[in-house]
């Protein structure tokens, strides 16, 4: 959609260089030219194409838990089946169709003889393929190339068994088959011109309960000429032009349209005379009629046109999007692409208008069938005949079908914003990136010459360059639908007529010639904006809920610390009470002895005795040296508090201390001084007057006199 004028000054002697120069880089001669050769190894590799069409196989026919391999390839072990469909490895040397690919989907009923058989019948040798199949309703979605019935309504028998293989039964009825569908993306008229030469299309009488319908798209030539004509009516009344004179704004707003309403409604008008929304609209119709068909009728539908790589690929790959909602992700819509438009032959370099393979005898070109001029012994020729190209042929075969396509799939995406994983934005890098030769991905005209040119060992990948994009950002990236929801549209898309009304595609159609204008995609990253600072905040309320989830469970801790420390608090107060208690019992008893024990807080202890063999009290002062006041809880037995006052050392019985010992040990030895620590008291553990007690009991028990030796 970019025109770009390069001017010189008058009598500049280097156009003729810059010209030349320009024309052999923007049209170079050889495939090995292109930048995607000339750059060197790119750090995108290619994983092999051809895996990645066997896993579309194996999830088509319901056995998506395998995976492909090379190994799988070279040995040929990846001609699985279900019980209606089968993988064959018949065109494993392209020998049967050099532009489909090394494998193929085909009934299971149908043999590979019968296969090669059909293939006479076809144009291209393009037999009919499945492209989709539905495992639970046995609906099928199937492609091939014109049949060669010419003027005198040829027949096949092989052909005839293949179609008819598509229509298995239906699972709720035995004895009834399914309808089939021929859909030809031709009109009628021209699909009667090919028939007079050599071409045509089915009859229905030839093929059991199928029911022929026409579309009445118009060839490549005549896309070719829409687009040019679109693209002039925006380089003409757009905002900039491209030599900064044709545009109706050049000198600004006070021409704007020409400076009247007439001129404004001529350029209007302009636009539908170019005719490109129409034929948007009628691909797009035809797509949605052949999804209903397989989705509400479970239907058997096979398409083609005349050669079936560009209007037949258009149809069944949108046909395809509407129907399952796996293609309408990023892996997905990779997987449709390659399947049918890449592995089934779509002519990328000529439509593209870039070179093939030249210079050797592996020159794919072409035969300009799809014009309708063409005589019946080409089109049982297959693709790889070796012809001579030239620039002429080569710009008769450019025509933007893929464009067109991308287009179509913009328009349903706008029509359904929440069904795409994908936005705008991504549709228009992937066309961006399909232009640039920077990538092999859509270099060549078919498999098997990208296989020749080693374009998947040689060239990077585009599909790892869109990923590697996207992984920059995460979801928050350009490509990603805001509005994607797997829920909301998790079947088939089945637009109905009134909605299928193209508009511009303002991102890709407007973005040079009104480049104001064309930021449609505005409110979309304006909402990315706000999506991504609300991610931001919930970020943010994630690390801020995680930090009062810890700041709660540091309260707990403290919490359950202090009820601990309560509790420790309470039993330190409860037992202080308790030897409070203890101690008053020790005083009376020891009172009741006949002594007074006095306790200070100094290292000394005090102890008067009171007793009637002594005349006056007397007061001892103990240095002591070790002073112990323990307190032993069990809840198994009572509390027990032992005094122990040790002196220097061993007390003599003729001390103050061992009379008081004597006077007071009912335990002596008789006639014996203290026997410490040798004596009976010690065995119970007292190191001091032989006391050892419960003190709750001790408080309660009698002192009797016969505990004292009276005189």
């Amino acid at each position: 959609m970019r025109i770009i004028v390069f001017c010189f000054r008058p009598r500049t002697k280097q156009r003729r260089a810059i010209f030349d120069a320009l024309s052999r880089c923007t049209k170079p001669e050889r495939i090995w030219d292109l930048y995607a050769f000339t750059c060197g190894p790119s750090k995108f590799c290619n994983l092999s194409p051809k895996v990645r069409l066997l896993n579309e196989y194996f999830r088509l026919l319901g056995k998506g838990f395998h995976h492909a391999s090379m190994r799988m390839i070279e040995d040929g072990s990846f001609t699985m089946s279900n019980d209606s469909w089968r993988i064959s490895d018949i065109n494993f040397d392209y020998s049967l169709c050099q532009s489909y690919p090394f494998a193929l989907l085909v009934p299971k009923s149908v043999s590979d003889d019968e296969i090669i058989q059909a293939s006479n019948f076809r144009a291209r040798s393009r037999v009919p393929a499945v492209s989709w199949c539905n495992p639970e309703t046995g609906a099928v979605l199937a492609r091939s190339s014109q049949p060669l019935v010419g003027i005198m309504n040829t027949r096949s028998t092989a052909d005839e068994k293949l179609v008819a293989a598509l229509c298995a039964q239906l699972s709720d009825e035995k004895d009834s088959r399914r309808k089939l569908y021929i859909a030809d993306a031709r009109p009628r008229k021209n699909a009667l011109a090919n028939g007079a030469m050599g071409g045509g299309s089915e009859s229905s009488s030839n093929y059991f309960q199928s029911e022929i319908v026409f579309f009445g798209i118009d060839n490549i030539h005549a896309m070719r000429e829409s687009f040019a004509r679109f693209r002039d009516y925006l380089d003409t009344h757009g905002a900039a032009s491209s030599d900064g004179m044709s545009s109706f704004l050049r000198h600004g707003g006070w021409t704007w349209g020409g400076g009247n309403l007439s001129s404004m409604s001529a350029s209007v008008s302009t636009l539908g005379d170019s005719g490109w929304l129409i034929h948007v609209q009628s691909v797009l119709a035809g797509s949605a009629w052949i999804a209903a068909r397989v989705a509400l009728e479970s239907a058997a539908v096979l398409v083609h046109c005349s050669d079936g790589w560009d209007r037949t690929s258009q149809l069944v790959s949108l046909a395809n999007l509407m129907l399952d909602p796996y293609y309408r992700t990023f892996t997905g819509f990779q997987a449709l692409v390659e399947k049918d438009w890449l592995a089934f032959g779509h002519p990328f370099s000529d439509r593209v208008g870039m070179p093939s393979i030249s210079g050797s005898s592996f020159e794919l070109s072409r035969n300009a069938s799809s014009t309708g001029s063409f005589s019946s012994s080409p089109l049982r020729q297959s693709s790889g005949s070796s012809q001579a190209s030239n620039s002429s042929h080569a710009q008769n075969n450019y025509s933007p079908i893929f464009l067109q396509w991308v287009d179509c799939v913009s328009q349903l995406l706008r029509i359904y914003p929440f069904a795409f994983e994908f936005s705008s934005n991504f549709l228009v890098d992937f066309l961006d990136c399909v232009l640039s030769c920077r990538f092999g991905n859509f270099l060549c005209n078919s498999e098997k010459e990208r296989q020749i040119c080693g374009v998947d060992e040689s060239c990077g990948c585009l599909w790892a360059y869109l990923a590697d994009m996207r992984s920059s950002e995460g979801r928050s990236h350009a490509h990603y639908n805001l509005f994607y929801d797997t829920l909301k549209h998790n079947g088939p898309l089945l637009p109905p007529a009134a909605a299928l009304a193209p508009t511009l595609w303002p991102q890709f159609h407007l973005r040079w010639a009104c480049p104001f204008e064309s930021q449609a995609g505005e409110l979309e990253a304006e909402c990315r904006n706000m999506a991504i600072k609300f991610s931001e905040l919930q970020k943010a309320k994630e690390v801020a809920e995680m930090k009062a989830k810890e700041y709660l469970a540091a309260m707990e801790i403290l919490n359950v610390d202090l009820q601990n420390e309560k509790q420790v608090s309470s039993s330190a107060i409860n037992l202080a009470k308790r030897a409070s208690k203890e101690n008053a019992a020790i005083q009376r008893a020891v009172q009741s002895l006949g002594c007074r024990v006095n306790f200070t807080n100094s290292s000394d202890s005090t102890v008067d005795v009171e007793s009637s063999l002594m005349e006056t009290s007397q007061r001892f002062s103990l240095p002591r040296r070790e002073s112990e006041y323990t307190m032993e809880h069990n809840d198994r037995s009572d509390l027990s508090v032992s005094i122990t006052v040790v002196a220097d050392d061993v007390v003599p019985s003729s001390s103050p201390l061992g009379q008081v010992c004597e006077t007071l040990c009912p335990l002596r030895t008789q006639g014996r001084g203290c026997q410490w620590p040798d004596a009976a008291c010690a065995q119970l553990g007292s190191q001091f007057v032989g006391l050892k007690a419960n003190f709750d009991a001790f408080d309660r028990l009698s002192i009797y006199d016969r505990y004292f030796k009276s005189e």
